[in-house]
């Protein structure tokens, strides 16, 4: 599946900010991930929400901020991120992968990605 994501942008601390991830093909086979990358640091897993949109977990980090849901009807995953924080500063990226699970998976096995999307929160 093709993914593509949008939304980022310059956010104070505190602030909202909502990315979409697009998708292509049959989107609805597909657990949806988002990940994000902070400069100088590797990628690290956000959270995660099961094809059908029952399912969904969250690092403690952005547990209770974040909510990642889900439009099959649309192709869509979204991520809305609010009381944001500088550390929330980076590169989000949507994946897909076909592997249903509730928890997150190693790297490798979410096969489609988006191409990125920068958030950069300011305090």
């Amino acid at each position: 599946v093709q993914l593509q994501a949008s939304g980022g942008g310059l956010v104070q601390a505190g602030g909202s900010l909502r990315l979409s991830c697009s998708g292509s093909g049959d989107f609805f086979r597909y657990a949806m991930a988002w990940f994000r990358q902070a400069p100088g640091k590797d990628r690290e897993f956000v959270t995660v929400i099961s094809w059908n949109g029952v399912t969904t977990y969250y690092i403690d980090s952005v547990k209770d901020r974040f909510t990642i849901s889900r439009d099959n009807a649309k192709k869509t995953v979204y991520l809305q991120m609010n009381s944001l924080k500088p550390e929330d500063t980076g590169v989000y990226y949507c994946a897909g992968t076909r592997v249903q699970t509730p928890t997150p998976l190693p790297l490798h096995l979410y096969t489609d990605w988006g191409q990125g999307t920068l958030v950069t929160v300011s305090s």
